[in-house]
């Protein structure tokens, strides 16, 4: 979640980062427009450029859409809906002011979360003739779940109910019964007409039963301290700056606290103590710096520090573990699956990361908690997560900006949901990985051979065992220790509790790769049989092993060719559909992209093919 860039704020003048959120159409933009114009903040040319485009696109006829004075994207002022979060900078004789105007499409909630995950306070908008929607209380469960504490329920379009009081007084306590549950310090409901400018910068004669503030009075009194100074110190390595062999220093942003010249410090993954030599700013030497400011610090003692390293107070430091419970916003189509390898950004380091359960996902409308297997598009839930090595953080209610982290997907590198971090979980930290006197170059070298997995990919009856058979045999003839894994044969065993969902493959294969791994380990050369349908298991169970001891062979047959052998008579029963969840019929296969080795089948006799395994094999050096 990337903070927008930090504006000049006036001296004396504290900065409010708020957001506008809820459903679509309920006038965040309009809101933004008309409270920028009413506090005279839209200067003359813009006023008039804003009239040109209100008649172009002819939203309200006659009339000014101050929508469009953040709606900026052609494509948002064509369709009437805010796709991307628009960031506005005002300021007032009383505060500075940054706004973020977020979706309302649920296809947008990523861009709304990461407009909330800057943000002190949240409007929520919620139209006066629709009432509280599943948006609205999405949105709110999402601002709740990123920490923000206060919330103005802005019911707007008040006008097109005649100012109803009654109207307002209903929404209210249909909000305040939702939101009890949520946390938030204070509410405060406030009715307005973006369009007509009711209760926004003026009280409104049109609602004389109102008695609270107005809009812009309660923004630039509320007090929505962050605490940010009070916080302990923690200070993400960005970037490790060595210009020359004399001078090492570590750049970043403080996110929390202050810190001085001669203080000590702790790199939190190693423990390892040292203190403070320089603290340098754009500016130069300083003696003390404090949250939000970018400074490289130079220490005292030669510590290994890389970026990704957390640099915090030895008398406070943050939880360290590779075990952690967290809720999870998904944002992404493609659905989280237990088991599967993604890639995490936490602070500054980014680590392999795996949803190892998901404890339950929350009903936006109730607050209850459903028992899910998956994830899919906007779901929330609270998991149980597992990095690929110890992370410090700190649980997300005591530090936002040490507590949340994103999910990648390890092949596009796009993001998949965002996670806030509610504690860490003690089993991690009490396991150890238990040294062993003889390693796998011990054995390796005993056996005289490399260990290797072969993985063998491909659609069923593509003849993936048959050639796995054939070059194990042949290699067992020559004298190499081979183990041969074959998925029909682990599901008798090991995966017999597995079926075949999306997830339940996941974690055939997950399982599958622990397995190979301790095989290598164990010197072998081992041969894996299996129709692996995702691209992303595949890389997983290669970045379990060291360089070049993955080997990917696809065995690529057509499935036209694939039906008319169906040996098992499987393609029959998927055509019937008594069978579900075939790959190739109702579930997909991601091809690999670029296999080490390619094995083409039509035309050749799986001898043929398996003397080619064979001889690329020991082309790779792993036999022959």
């Amino acid at each position: 979640m990337d903070d927008t860039d930090h504006p000049v704020v006036e001296s004396g003048k504290d900065l409010l980062r708020f957001l506008t959120c809820g459903s679509v159409d309920d006038g965040k933009s309009s809101l933004i427009g008309r409270l920028l114009h009413d506090s005279r903040l839209i200067f003359e040319d813009q006023l008039s450029a804003l009239a040109r485009d209100s008649v172009r696109h002819g939203t309200l006829g006659d009339q000014i859409d101050f929508a469009l004075l953040v709606d900026g994207l052609e494509a948002e002022r064509e369709q009437g809906i805010t796709i991307d979060v628009a960031y506005r900078f005002f300021t007032t004789a009383k505060r500075s002011f940054i706004v973020a105007d977020t979706p309302g499409h649920e296809q947008y909630t990523r861009n709304m979360a990461t407009g909330a995950s800057n943000a002190d306070l949240a409007i929520v908008l919620i139209d006066a003739r629709k009432g509280v929607l599943v948006q609205t209380r999405r949105h709110s469960l999402i601002c709740s779940l990123l920490g923000l504490r206060h919330v103005v329920v802005a019911v707007n379009k008040i006008d097109l109910v005649s100012y109803q009081a009654d109207t307002f007084d209903r929404i209210v306590v249909e909000y305040n019964a939702f939101a009890s549950r949520l946390g938030f310090s204070s509410i405060m409901p406030i009715p307005i007409s973006a369009r007509y400018g009711d209760n926004i910068t003026s009280r409104s004669e049109a609602t004389p039963w109102y008695r609270g503030p107005v809009l812009l009075d309660y923004l630039e009194t509320v007090d929505v301290e962050t605490e940010a100074l009070a916080k302990p110190f923690r200070f993400p390595v960005q970037w490790v700056n060595r210009p020359n062999a004399d001078f090492r220093g570590y750049a970043g942003t403080l996110v929390s606290g202050t810190i001085n010249t001669g203080d000590p410090v702790v790199v939190a993954g190693s423990g390892r103590t040292t203190s403070v030599k320089q603290l340098l700013a754009y500016e130069g030497p300083q003696t003390s710096a404090e949250a939000g400011d970018a400074v490289t610090i130079t220490l005292e003692d030669d510590v290994d520090i890389g970026r990704g390293d957390l640099l915090a107070g030895p008398a406070d430091r943050p939880e360290v573990s590779d075990q952690f419970a967290a809720h999870i916003i998904w944002m992404s189509d493609q659905k989280l699956m237990p088991g599967r390898s993604y890639l995490a950004r936490i602070g500054t380091r980014t680590t392999p990361i795996t949803v190892t359960g998901i404890k339950y996902r929350i009903d936006v409308n109730t607050g209850n908690h459903l028992a899910a297997n998956t994830l899919g598009l906007n779901d929330i839930a609270f998991c149980n997560l597992a990095t690929g090595a110890p992370v410090a953080f700190d649980p997300y209610d005591q530090n936002r900006k040490t507590g949340s982290f994103i999910m990648i997907d390890r092949l596009s590198n796009h993001t998949l949901g965002a996670g806030m971090i509610a504690f860490g979980l003690r089993r991690g930290t009490n396991i150890h990985w238990q040294a062993t006197l003889i390693g796998k170059s011990e054995r390796a070298t005993q056996k005289r051979q490399r260990p290797a997995i072969i993985w063998l990919t491909g659609l069923s009856a593509s003849g993936k065992s048959t050639i796995a058979n054939m070059v194990e045999r042949a290699l067992h003839a020559g004298g190499y220790h081979t183990m041969l894994l074959d998925g029909d044969n682990l599901r008798h065993g090991l995966n017999r509790d597995l079926g075949f969902t999306e997830a339940d493959r996941v974690e055939n294969i997950r399982r599958v790769g622990e397995v190979a791994k301790l095989m290598t380990d164990a010197g072998l050369i081992v041969l894996c049989s299996f129709i692996s349908p995702y691209r992303a298991e595949r890389e997983m169970v290669r970045g379990l092993v060291a360089d070049g001891e993955f080997i990917e062979v696809f065995v690529d047959t057509p499935i036209e060719e694939c039906a008319r052998r169906d040996p098992k008579g499987l393609y029959a029963k998927a055509k019937a559909g008594t069978i579900k969840n075939f790959t190739g019929f109702d579930a997909p296969y991601e091809i690999p992209q670029s296999p080490e080795i390619h094995l083409r089948t039509i035309g050749q006799q799986p001898e043929q093919l398996a003397e080619q395994l064979l001889r690329t094999l020991a082309e790779l050096g792993i036999a022959g």
